[in-house]
């Protein structure tokens, strides 16, 4: 496992996107075990486009400007819907007591969509893991295959600690409904460009 690889995924997991967006707001409005949950969703959300890029079906995705505009536009629908979500207080950005909390099955249905749903993703994982395999490599598609199972460990890790660092402000957040508002306000513009970057994208 080279040193580059292992570094240029560090700086990509931790880049702010919609994952690590999430996984602060589950943080912050349903604890650290919820955070934790959604970090795991937000990890097998990107299963499928690593399977793809594996695959060689991202070239597909990448050739085919229908189908990447369908699964570009659904993304782009769900997160604003996320976002009209968020400031209504509703789903899984909701902050309710403890007892209350969203389930983890609504939560894992989220984080997984919200990756799924990011064709960009695919194409990312087509163009980045043939670079850490070398051209003699005996066995190209387990070596990939081996780099996809630590990008995902390093995912999991640290939006992990994303979720942990937010809900250790959790009950500063809660106990204050000003500061709430103006999160609310902040996520749910957050997703809004997000999905207006997304909306922009080319293949």
């Amino acid at each position: 496992m080279s040193v580059e690889f292992l570094v240029t995924s560090l700086i990509v997991v931790i880049s702010p996107g919609i994952g690590v967006l999430y996984t602060l707001a589950v943080g912050l409005s349903s604890g650290a075990r919820k955070s934790a949950v959604a970090a795991f969703a937000c990890t097998l959300g990107i299963v499928p486009h690593i399977a793809a890029a594996v695959l060689g079906l991202a070239a597909l995705l990448h050739t085919s400007a229908l189908l990447f505009q369908m699964l570009k536009y659904a993304g782009v629908a769900y997160l604003l819907y996320m976002a009209w979500q968020v400031l209504r207080e509703r789903g899984a950005l909701a902050v309710r007591e403890e007892g209350r909390a969203q389930s983890a099955a609504d939560i894992i249905t989220t984080g997984i969509l919200i990756n799924i749903l990011n064709p960009k993703l695919s194409i990312f994982f087509l163009a980045f893991l043939p670079q850490f395999v070398s051209v003699g490599d005996p066995a190209p598609l387990a070596r990939m295959l081996e780099l996809s199972l630590v990008f995902m460990a390093m995912t999991f890790g640290v939006f992990v600690i994303y979720g942990l660092m937010a809900a250790s402000v959790r009950d500063y957040v809660v106990s204050r409904p000003r500061v709430m508002t103006w999160l609310r306000r902040a996520f749910a513009g957050a997703f809004i460009a997000l999905g207006a970057r997304l909306a922009l994208a080319e293949r």
